[in-house]
């Protein structure tokens, strides 16, 4: 493959689809550039005196580690002063991020999980920055979280680097999903797969099958089909991974097919998931939907989910296509 840099992939998209403007050209290259950084620090690990937790809680009440700390503010510092955002919004932080008055007001809006897996950190499995851009409503002058409250169908980008052997960059701005390896010794990101596909069909689940006491009837039921291999309903076997990543489960199964599933459970009604719509639900569902995938929260289609709150959560279930309609079905048969 010719070796494409990022820069001269947005360009070209912009000249054929008309649909990357210029500030969200340079708003995507800011986020590259900072989730570089995030890579360098990850790379680092101990000597780098990164790893480990800090003395703090993030607005979900998790204690957070030191690279939690320092990805969410490289992600704030890259892109404030460029002139491309409105306002921010992170995982990490309670309320969102407007741009300060020193600097000039875009017409985007970044929403950030800085560091996705940090349960993984120590242990040296890959990790990842997602993230999501929307436009700015018409006439907005001081951003509020209510203009953050839009469908997933709403964004114009969505995207991940996964932290792992290789640096990876998986972009969407609405026209297929292409992936970037992020080349070490020139400091650029070059594009390595270009419209990539999920198999419709899988044999592969990722899912936490150890809160499978807790989970509600359908998805119990999906789950010992799965479990019953050959001999069951399915009547093949079928393999489980489970990285406790989502960026890592996720890149998986885009690049090799399976289905993703984070389900509600009885454990605490007012929580019915544990994934944020906003930071990991939408810009994922948009991924593999573009892929050719799908994604509910078991019920509908996770991009059509009307926000209510900054940090709202939802059950996710995502990949190949086939899958994720027979899980869908069996819950709402239970309606």
């Amino acid at each position: 493959m010719k070796r494409i840099s990022l820069t001269q992939h947005l360009i070209e998209a912009q000249r054929l689809h008309n649909s990357i403007p210029a500030e969200l050209r340079l708003l995507i290259e800011v986020v590259a550039r900072a989730c570089k950084t995030i890579s360098h620090s990850v790379g680092k690990g101990a000597l780098g005196d990164v790893l480990g937790s800090a003395s703090s809680e993030n607005v979900q009440g998790e204690i957070q580690k030191k690279l939690d700390i320092i990805s969410n503010e490289i992600l704030l510092q890259a892109n404030e002063w460029g002139g491309h955002l409105a306002a921010m919004a992170s995982e990490e932080m309670e309320g969102i991020h407007p741009i300060p008055n020193r600097y000039p007001m875009g017409e985007y809006m970044l929403l950030f999980d800085p560091l996705d897996g940090s349960s993984n950190i120590e242990v040296n499995v890959s990790i990842g920055t997602i993230f999501s851009v929307l436009k700015a409503p018409e006439g907005m002058v001081t951003p509020t979280e209510q203009d953050f409250m839009q469908p997933g169908t709403m964004q114009v980008a969505a995207g991940y680097a996964v932290y792992g052997p290789q640096t990876m960059l998986v972009l969407s701005t609405g026209n297929g999903v292409h992936c970037f390896t992020l080349d070490r010794e020139m400091g650029s990101w070059v594009m390595t797969q270009r419209d990539v596909k999920i198999p419709e069909e899988t044999s592969e689940f990722a899912i936490n099958a150890s809160n499978a006491r807790h989970w509600y009837p359908p998805m119990q039921r999906y789950f010992e089909e799965l479990q019953a291999g050959k001999a069951g309903p399915r009547g093949r076997d079928f393999n489980m991974r489970w990285v406790a990543s989502m960026v890592a489960d996720v890149h998986r199964i885009l690049t090799r097919g399976g289905i993703f599933i984070y389900p509600a459970d009885v454990r605490d009604p007012s929580k019915p998931g544990k994934l944020r719509l906003m930071y990991e639900a939408n810009p994922m569902a948009m991924i593999v939907e573009q892929a050719g995938g799908a994604a509910t929260d078991g019920k509908r289609r996770i991009l059509d989910i009307q926000p209510h709150a900054l940090h709202q959560r939802v059950p996710v279930f995502l990949g190949s296509k086939n899958e994720v309609e027979l899980v869908t079905r069996y819950h709402t048969e239970q309606l």
